[in-house]
């Protein structure tokens, strides 16, 4: 008889507004799940009161993994007491979703179709990378950065720009004086927060003339991604 494995997925959610974040991060592991047969998924945000609690019931010794663009105080410190304090000390955990060598891949992958569609030439446009940034770490930064040399070294943009929400150069700065070619990638797991409110505001106050694409983690490729990350551990 195959051996049930058990993962669970936790991203930070929405604090002012957790229902709809809880819903998307369930949608997104029932995805993972029907990749996976044999394996046991549950998925919570840390922002909605007792859905960690909730989730843990129903996994023995999962794999976690964090469904963050960065390793950060989240994944660092909150992520592992919030599981200590839930009773689940000690568990196995995987790297930030936004660290991984394949979101890299994903941003290179969802640029070249965003110019494809167009029937744009790289060189003649710019991409902006959207991203959360910190005014306490330099890890959100350092992850994004590593995401933009992943893409200036495989595709050749006349410009690939870098902006940040919470630090600068902010968002608005790097969207600016783009010219008439100009496309924005977020750097964010989902449709939430600053992404329905900051990252429009900052392009529209830049003027930003292109279309700001769908938010890496929000991809149809990342089930595939995530299932893959949760095996490749599993084996090891």
């Amino acid at each position: 008889m195959t051996q049930t494995r058990f993962a669970l997925i936790l991203a930070h959610g929405q604090p002012s507004d957790p229902d709809p974040a809880e819903a998307d991060l369930s949608r997104l592991t029932a995805a993972v799940a029907a990749l996976m047969p044999g394996w046991r998924l549950g998925s919570a945000t840390l922002a909605a009161p007792g859905a960690l609690e909730r989730a843990l019931a129903h996994l023995e010794s999962p794999l976690v993994l964090p469904f963050f663009m960065a390793e950060g105080w989240f994944t660092r410190t909150a992520l592992p007491e919030r599981l200590a304090a839930a009773g689940a000390p000690g568990l196995t955990r995987l790297p930030a979703f936004g660290t991984m060598k394949a979101t890299a891949d994903l941003a290179i992958r969802a640029a070249r179709m965003a110019i494809l569609g167009r029937e744009w030439r790289i060189a003649e446009t710019v991409l902006v990378l959207a991203a959360h940034g910190s005014g306490r770490s330099r890890a959100p930064a350092a992850a994004a950065e590593r995401i933009a040399d992943a893409v200036r070294a495989a595709l050749a943009f006349r410009e690939v720009r870098l902006g940040f929400i919470e630090e600068e150069p902010s968002l608005q700065s790097v969207a600016a004086d783009v010219g008439d070619r100009a496309i924005c990638l977020p750097l964010f797991v989902a449709r939430w927060g600053h992404v329905l409110t900051d990252i429009p505001e900052a392009l529209t106050g830049a003027g930003f003339p292109g279309p700001c694409l769908a938010p890496l983690g929000a991809r149809p490729e990342v089930p595939a991604i995530i299932a893959a990350a949760l095996r490749e551990a599993a084996a090891e």
